[in-house]
């Protein structure tokens, strides 16, 4: 199937006179995961990770992924005639240096400009100008041959009530138009969905797990239009603005135009300077601007300012985060006390998680949950079919990465179990991963630190084996919203694009997720999330520490005792303690039983 996609895609590219094509992973607004409209290179590929780009030729098809994909992509393209790409290997080539071996002189590479960020698409032009290679972006080539293709998701836009965002749409926009001030801007086009999402206190369904609507915002001193409506020969507004939203909106003084219609009133704009966001805003965008324009490449205001959640904020995070935790630790004792009793497989498990949720007021899953036992672990990013489930035994280990979208928050946990007997390898690197995320989350550490500066702390022991993970220790965390949110993470090197090495602020969520995948064998990942908060403040300057959001029992049938330090023992201890506190008020009889067993204090042997 997928060969035969492939084949008739050369077909209209040559009849169009490209000679090369670059599908991503991408909407129109850079977002990380998109729509079932967007997944054009999935449909082509047959690959279904989240990130990952698609380049065709008239002999060559290649897949590039980065190092969380390597396993399932290797499995995915298996004899669809498309190569893979390992981003970052050695010897490895990028997307730009394949083109430049492979397009003629005078050659035209071809991509929607719809979906490719202005960024990237001004450096292949940059990088390929010694070949005169000529851009094409006018045109969706995957969208003409895709037939039957979902639709453009349009669902209502809703209100996020100030008592759950802590700030008002008002004080936002005004925080906005300041920064916009300070740097000269006369128009800031925002293209980010959670930004405009965050910015006007509004949430919607547009995007599977992540609660935005498809828009673009522009603004300028005085003026406020949101690009979202229907256009009129699709069925109107009222389609996806009710009146509650309607009335929210009419009292910021948004004025609402048809999504499609943000080019049109770009090329309206002259003599102007533009606050853009070339990494994020598209090509298209861009090139519909006037030349007469300045522009002012940043990244949006909104975005550090969301990252930094405000008192309300982080007051619902710790409440949900206990919410949660009852879902995610009743799993884990229904899959222990279960397993080998009665079938369950990957996919029979994450259902009953997402019930569990669902019990706790969850509205949807924040990613799609990574369900994964025995070897399918390895691949850290491994989503079950109907074709690749496992049945889990009662030996060997399964993790469960999940989490939930509440109107408190965004959770994002990650655990992997023992179901019953293990090798001295596995409990030595489940060990050597817990006390990772352990010591990270113990980290105090002077204001001004970035993610790289605490990243070896979760790395050391794994390190010292000579192991390692091939993914950052941990991402910012939206407030309902994005489960990937920047500029904050925790990672030891820099990866082009990607922007999470901001200065940790006191409001911040990062993740903290050690792991390590052995091909073919088992993966190994424990996860919390963080809440950044600021210590005492002395001579030296202000200290800052961790507090841990997520409550749910680490496993202590996985552990190897003996190769933890007292410091590490203690850590494990008090977070226990914690975790018992949090949830024991909502247990009972043999869950509470339970539940004081495997949060019970260990001591050194």
């Amino acid at each position: 199937m997928v060969s035969e996609r492939i084949k008739s895609f050369r077909k209209l590219m040559k009849r169009m006179g490209i000679d090369a094509y670059m599908i991503p992973s991408a909407d129109f607004h850079s977002s990380e995961y998109v729509g079932e409209y967007f997944k054009c290179r999935e449909h082509l590929s047959g690959f279904t990770g989240s990130a990952g780009t698609l380049v065709i030729t008239a002999s060559e098809a290649g897949l590039w992924v980065d190092g969380r994909y390597f396993v399932q992509a290797e499995t995915q393209l298996a004899g669809t005639g498309i190569d893979l790409y390992r981003s970052g290997e050695a010897g490895v080539p990028d997307i730009t240096a394949f083109l430049n071996s492979r397009l003629p002189q005078n050659g035209v590479l071809g991509f929607d400009g719809r979906v490719i960020p202005a960024s990237q698409a001004l450096a292949l032009q940059q990088a390929l100008k010694e070949k005169w290679i000529r851009l094409e972006t006018a045109h969706d080539l995957p969208g003409i041959i895709w037939e039957n293709r979902p639709a453009l998701s349009r669902e209502p836009i809703r209100v996020l009530e100030e008592r759950y965002a802590g700030r008002s749409a008002a004080e936002k926009l005004e925080a906005v138009r300041s920064a916009m001030g300070k740097q000269g801007a006369d128009f800031h086009i925002l293209t980010t969905l959670d930004d405009i999402a965050w910015v006007l206190n509004i949430r919607g369904s547009d995007v599977r797990c992540t609660p935005v609507s498809l828009a673009y915002l522009v603004l300028s001193k005085s003026e406020c239009f949101l690009f979202t409506e229907v256009d009129p020969e699709g069925g109107g507004s009222g389609q996806i603005i009710p009146p509650e939203t309607a009335a929210h909106l009419k009292s910021l003084s948004v004025k609402t135009k048809p999504y499609h219609g943000i080019y049109e009133f770009v090329r309206t704009l002259r003599k102007q300077t533009v606050l853009l966001e070339m990494k994020k805003a598209n090509y298209a965008l861009y090139d519909a601007l006037d030349s007469s324009n300045r522009i002012i490449d940043a990244i949006a205001p909104s975005s550090l300012m969301k990252s930094v959640k405000n008192p309300v904020e982080m007051d619902h995070m710790r409440r949900v985060h206990i919410r949660d935790g009852i879902a995610v630790t009743r799993f884990m004792r229904w899959v222990k006390t279960n397993v080998g009793r009665f079938p369950i497989d990957e996919i029979a498990a994450s259902n009953y998680l997402d019930g569990l949720r669902r019990d706790q007021g969850c509205l949807d899953q924040s990613f799609p949950t990574i369900s994964a036992y025995g070897e399918h672990a390895a691949m850290c990013h491994y989503i079950a079919t109907p074709e690749s489930k496992k049945d889990l035994e009662a030996q060997g280990l399964y993790l469960v990465d999940s989490g939930g979208q509440y109107l408190e928050g965004t959770t994002d946990v990650t655990r992997t179990f023992a179901l019953g007997p293990l090798s001295r390898e596995m409990k030595e690197l489940f060990t050597a991963v817990a006390v990772g995320m352990l010591r990270l989350a113990d980290a105090k550490f002077l204001y001004g630190c970035r993610g790289r500066n605490l990243d070896y702390i979760a790395r050391e022991e794994l390190w010292r084996r000579g192991l390692d993970f091939n993914h950052g220790t941990g991402h910012g965390v939206g407030y309902y919203l994005g489960v990937h949110e920047r500029p904050a993470g925790f990672g030891w090197k820099d990866v082009p694009g990607k922007e999470d090495n901001a200065v940790l602020e006191e409001g911040m969520v990062i993740s903290d997720e050690p792991g390590i995948y052995l091909e073919g064998k088992f993966g190994i990942r424990i996860e919390n999330l963080l809440l950044c908060t600021q210590k005492e403040k002395n001579e030296f300057g202000q200290f800052m520490e961790f507090e841990s959001l997520t409550c749910v029992p680490v496993d202590l049938d996985a552990l190897e005792v003996s190769c933890m330090t007292q410091r590490d023992i203690q850590l494990l201890n008090d977070y226990h303690k914690k975790v018992y506190d949090s949830l024991s008020p909502f247990m009972n009889g043999e869950e509470l039983s339970w539940l004081k067993e495997y949060t019970r204090p260990i001591e050194a042997v």
